[in-house]
């Protein structure tokens, strides 16, 4: 009943939005969904259409605070994982703990933040890599207003290549904000 609605919500989205879907067909196996070049908050609405039409279900990450109060059952209700970000030493261990426990889902994560500026962040690659969990690339792109799935990738362990794949499918995707793009590199790769 959910996911018939979830599908029907997606659906008068895509006929009513500017912005067009365009996708490689959903992966057929848990994984990790990157979410790049994350730009703007409006990602999230662009993220839940894409998921919901493509039948996937979805968990993402978000900051603690966005659970406190009424938003808690709404953010949880949507697939959120609520984040202590003044300990993000944890935050792969809780979700390595939740794929553990034989949760299967797409986990959706956003490296870069809304607006890092200094480089994308490691743990989708070390939970993706830990777990044994292919790496989905979903993207925004503004400036032909479309919005998807690329490829599913196996990670090779091999940081440098594995980057540079990601980098090359990344390199003509915009954002929803061009303007605070972030090249896809992780922090480690310029030690």
């Amino acid at each position: 009943m959910l996911t018939t609605l979830r599908r029907a919500v997606a659906g008068l989205f895509w006929r009513l939005s500017r912005w067009t879907l365009r996708s490689e067909p959903a992966p057929d196996r848990a994984g990790i969904l990157i979410g790049a070049p994350h730009t703007s908050n409006w990602d999230f609405v662009l993220m839940l259409a894409i998921s919901w039409r493509l039948g996937l279900d979805i968990r993402w990450l978000g900051k603690h605070t966005l659970f406190n109060g009424w938003k808690g059952p709404l953010m949880r209700a949507l697939g959120g994982i609520p984040v202590d970000r003044r300990d993000p030493s944890r935050v792969v261990v809780d979700v390595l703990d939740h794929v553990s426990r034989g949760e299967v889902f797409h986990l959706v994560v956003t490296p870069e933040g809304t607006r890092s500026g200094d480089g994308w962040k490691s743990g989708f690659y070390r939970i993706a890599r830990e777990a044994g969990l292919p790496v989905t690339l979903g993207y925004v792109d503004r400036t032909t207003m479309t919005t998807g799935l690329g490829p599913t990738l196996e990670l090779t362990g091999e940081v440098g290549a594995d980057m540079d794949r990601i980098r090359a499918f990344y390199a003509d995707k915009s954002g929803y904000n061009p303007e605070l793009r972030t090249e896809p590199r992780l922090r480690s790769e310029e030690g």
